[in-house]
């Protein structure tokens, strides 16, 4: 019978000895099976998710389960977290993850600038949507008036737009932060690029699946020991 090569080339012994058994050579470092990213050690995946942004983090884990996996990792969820929004909660430990807890970041955002939006277009109903029908709610506007119960907030808002003079914030220094159902949001706003800035905070609460204002408290600040007064 003739004799089969083997894989290196040569032919197995003749006779009646010991079955030779004979592997190909590897690299060290390769691991079959396994994909580099995950030889990759966690804090190199951490730094190099840390340059997508928050579309391409989605994306990247409707691609398959490794990418699903590294994509739906905390650590890369919080760098993101604080590459888009702010170091100040570098020590909080979000209950369900920093994945949500920049989603929700991201919604309480999008509603805080949809509140504005409602201001320059003075769109009552708009208004009155966004905020929570309730008799806690309180709304303190920039003259020092407090307006307290959901009837006396809108009808202070409906005052606010009848007035000829129009309203187009410019926001800045916008941080938010958020327990469970309650967030709220500060920042500072400017009217015109004359006038002078002033403080805002907004709380919002989580009811039937959306987020509602609850509480608006605007208040001038103080530059060179004088107010600046904004209406």
């Amino acid at each position: 019978m003739p004799s089969t090569p083997l894989a290196n080339g040569g032919t197995p012994p003749m006779g009646g000895g010991e079955r030779t058994t004979v592997t190909t050579s590897t690299v060290a470092d390769d691991k079959p099976g396994i994909s580099m990213m995950e030889q990759l050690v966690p804090e190199i995946t951490t730094h190099a998710l840390s340059y997508l942004d928050y579309p391409s983090l989605c994306r990247l884990s409707m691609t398959n389960s490794l990418m699903r996996k590294a994509a739906n990792d905390d650590n890369a969820w919080k760098a993101l977290y604080h590459k888009d929004f702010t170091l100040e909660q570098d020590g909080i430990t979000p209950v369900n993850g920093w994945k949500e807890y920049y989603a929700t970041t991201r919604a309480i955002i999008s509603v805080n600038t949809e509140f504005f939006t409602i201001i320059r277009d003075r769109a009552l109903q708009a208004m009155a949507r966004l905020w929570l029908n309730s008799d806690y709610v309180k709304c303190i506007h920039a003259s020092g008036e407090l307006f307290s119960g959901y009837n006396e907030v809108i009808q202070s808002w409906q005052l606010c737009f009848n007035w000829e003079q129009g309203f187009d914030f410019q926001v800045h220094t916008v941080r938010t932060r958020i327990l469970t159902d309650m967030a709220w949001v500060t920042m500072k706003a400017y009217l015109n690029v004359d006038g002078g800035p002033f403080l805002i905070t907004n709380v919002f609460e989580f009811h039937n699946g959306r987020w509602h204002m609850v509480h608006h408290h605007s208040s001038v600040m103080l530059i060179d020991d004088q107010q600046v007064v904004v209406h």
